[in-house]
């Protein structure tokens, strides 16, 4: 049976139950990644990090929590205050809803039911997470808009041209995934994978996802949206107590939310490593979990390392690596996959595709030597 056959056997109790289940261990990640990631970056600038409260800190974030929902609430005088509330839970909410299509694990049984740690599957999965992250935006931009302020205003415009434009680098990294799984289903395309991952196969589309999911996610270097040196706070300047944590939240779940989504459309889903695939019937399938997660750590640690080591990026920079070098290049990757594809689909003879394969090298070759000249000639002259 499907993921989609079994999902609709589930009673409504059992949704629920799932439901709960994912909640808590977004809210649980959470914590735990604010932990990991103070201590990593510690680590990384050769300090401690929190170690007091709790055996090596672990309860430092639940103090953090704590400490931000006792703390005054304040709206500003010229803040629209309904906006103003509404916008911090329209990020947190909509990070949630991501997780809704992701399958976090393989079959498993709960309470005696057999099942799956998903909650729907819907042909057009992975649509529906970009609709819902689109959504999002909305509450970093009204948040900016409803402080009324003149900082928060510069943070919620950044924020939106920068999303909009990676999360159009973003989907197009997407569509040789769809073209090579042929369907948008995220189960189907785990199941696809059964035999190569598509962070190998399709290589150059996994490094523009990844590269688009850091400035998606408004993560350093490309965290323009609240750059403290030149707008205080950025987006959230006005924001504290409880309205401030929920910033907090929906930052990491979205952390955690793309990194699922890169788990499930590159490296296999829930499936283990190559040769520990006999791993997966331990604990009746809830063992899946554990390499869903060990995946997903991976990619965390990325954005941690990447936090830790490289400096921001000036604005105009970042804007014109995203239209002048993403967006290009997944489009002509694009064109390279599909013929690929229909070559090996009608049984091209492989000297066709090797040639094929070659002139495209050539190309690429003949236009970064032509580019690195022109670039030369500039400098050249402007001296």
């Amino acid at each position: 049976m499907t993921n989609a056959e079994i999902i609709a056997t589930d009673p409504g109790w059992i949704i629920l139950v799932k439901g709960l289940l994912i909640f808590v261990v977004c809210v649980l990640a959470t914590l735990m990644s604010v932990w990991g990631e103070r201590r990593l970056v510690a680590r990384m600038q050769q300090r401690l990090g929190p170690n007091r409260v709790g055996p090596f800190g672990l309860i430092q974030s639940l103090a953090d929590g704590v400490k931000l929902a006792l703390k005054e609430d304040l709206i500003p005088k010229a803040a629209d205050r309904i906006v103003f509330v509404i916008a911090p839970i329209i990020s947190a909410t909509t990070c949630f809803m991501s997780f809704a299509v992701i399958p976090l694990s393989g079959k498993v049984n709960l309470f005696g039911h057999e099942t799956v740690m998903q909650l729907t599957d819907i042909p057009v999965g992975v649509l529906y997470v970009f609709a819902i992250a689109s959504v999002g935006v909305y509450g970093i931009v009204l948040a900016g808009w409803s402080s009324g302020s003149t900082y928060p205003l510069l943070g919620g415009l950044r924020s939106s041209a920068q999303v909009i434009s990676y999360e159009v680098a973003m989907g197009l990294s997407l569509v040789a995934v769809f073209i090579y799984a042929g369907s948008m289903s995220t189960s189907e395309i785990v199941a696809a994978q059964d035999q190569w991952w598509y962070a190998v196969v399709l290589f150059p589309s996994f490094i523009i996802y990844t590269i688009s999911m850091v400035g998606e996610t408004n993560r350093a270097p490309f965290d323009l949206a609240e750059a403290e040196g030149e707008l205080v706070g950025g987006f959230h300047t006005e924001y504290s107590s409880l309205k401030f944590a929920l910033f907090f939240l929906s930052e990491y779940v979205n952390i955690i939310a793309v990194s699922a989504l890169a788990t499930t459309l590159f490296l296999g889903g829930y499936h283990a490593f190559p040769g520990l695939g006999f791993t997966e019937q331990w604990l009746g399938g809830w063992f899946t979990l554990f390499w869903f997660f060990i995946k997903v750590l991976g990619f965390f640690f990325v954005f941690v390392w990447l936090r830790g080591t490289l400096p921001r990026l000036r604005y105009d920079q970042f804007m014109k690596f995203g239209w002048k070098v993403l967006i290009p290049f997944s489009l002509v990757w694009i064109m390279v996959v599909s013929t690929l594809r229909i070559m090996s689909q009608q049984n091209a003879p492989r000297s066709l595709i090797f040639a094929f394969i070659f002139a495209i090298a050539l190309l690429y070759i003949s236009g970064t030597m032509l580019f690195d000249r022109q670039k030369i000639k500039k400098v050249e002259a402007s001296k």
